[in-house]
């Protein structure tokens, strides 16, 4: 299992290669809120996500054999750009499985980045059969995004900048999907600020790691509905022992609520971010939020990759 040593030695491996992001605070939300909130900007994170961070510390990790062959991962987006970055970074061929239904926009850049896309249908399912197949085929190495221990240290280094910026913190909350950042956060803000709660948010639509720490087992995603694409997968064995450990709670998004929080950080803060990365926000805007000493609540907003090409089409055919 992580460590907060783990998570440490992965900043210093980041160290002038991920970007070091904003940590954002509003007077409008902080009053809504009656908290003082800390908004950790993943958004403005290479590619676009905190997917970086995990990508390139496992990337960093591989033999040199290993990096000759290739790596390979399945994603609906952001992992995939990041981990298409990571390769390029350092010369190593990749192949990125990813669903029919994710965004063309998180597809191009994948491509834009150098990698080769491999299309599958929208379920895990297939995602990991396509995968396994390149694997077995190739020798491909699998870079998984969230289950993967060089991947969950990565994405906790988020946490250990919000932390080191804003300070200690009462409440933590961020998007949870397959684990990897949940997990990767609970290490770093547990280890810095033993008090601190954690929670993850998800969509109601896609509620299994709700269902997974409430029942002390992985209840695998079967039919997500769920505006934030990022958050259709599941938990994996090791993010889940990390989340039943370590996490608090996992609290649940309506779809409307993710809208809503969206729709706030853009027009209120400038601050462009996907339907999986406001997640978060939704109980800081909800009133949601436990008993809090002294009112100081950090949130990972996980990241902007937002498709508008509908919204560009729409405007020209006017």
């Amino acid at each position: 299992m992580i460590t907060l040593a783990d998570v440490q030695k992965a900043r210093d491996l980041l160290d002038g290669v991920a970007r070091r992001t904003p940590v954002d605070t509003s007077r409008t939300l902080d009053s809504l809120s009656g908290v003082r909130v800390y908004l950790k900007c993943e958004n403005f994170q290479r590619t676009g996500s905190f997917k970086f961070r995990g990508a390139y510390n496992a990337l960093s990790s591989l033999s040199e054999s290993e990096r000759r062959a290739g790596v390979v991962t399945h994603s609906s987006g952001n992992h995939a750009q990041a981990l298409a970055l990571a390769a390029r970074t350092a010369g190593v061929r990749a192949k990125i499985v990813m669903p029919e239904g994710s965004p063309a926009v998180k597809r191009e850049a994948v491509k834009g980045y150098g990698a080769e896309v491999i299309l599958c249908e929208n379920t895990l399912q297939s995602r990991e059969a396509t995968a396994n197949k390149l694997i077995a085929a190739e020798g491909l190495s699998l870079i998984h995004p969230s289950d993967n221990e060089r991947v969950m240290a990565g994405a906790g280094t988020a946490a250990l900048e919000l932390v080191g910026e804003a300070g200690e913190l009462d409440l933590v909350l961020t998007p949870v999907g397959g684990g990897g950042l949940l997990s990767g956060t609970v290490t770093a803000v547990k280890g810095l600020c033993p008090k601190a709660v954690v929670w993850g948010v998800e969509p109601r639509g896609a509620d299994d790691a709700c269902r997974s720490l409430r029942e002390g087992r992985i209840v695998p995603q079967t039919d997500p509905h769920t505006i934030a694409d990022g958050l259709r997968t599941s938990l994996g064995e090791l993010t889940f022992a990390v989340i039943r450990e370590r996490v608090d709670d996992i609290v649940l998004a309506e779809e409307e609520e993710i809208l809503e929080a969206m729709r706030f950080l853009w027009e209120r803060m400038k601050l462009v971010v996907e339907p999986s990365g406001a997640v978060p926000l939704v109980p800081v805007l909800k009133g949601r939020l436990p008993a809090l000493p002294n009112r100081r609540v950090g949130v990972i907003l996980s990241g902007g990759n937002v498709d508008l090409k509908k919204f560009f089409d729409s405007y020209q055919s006017k």
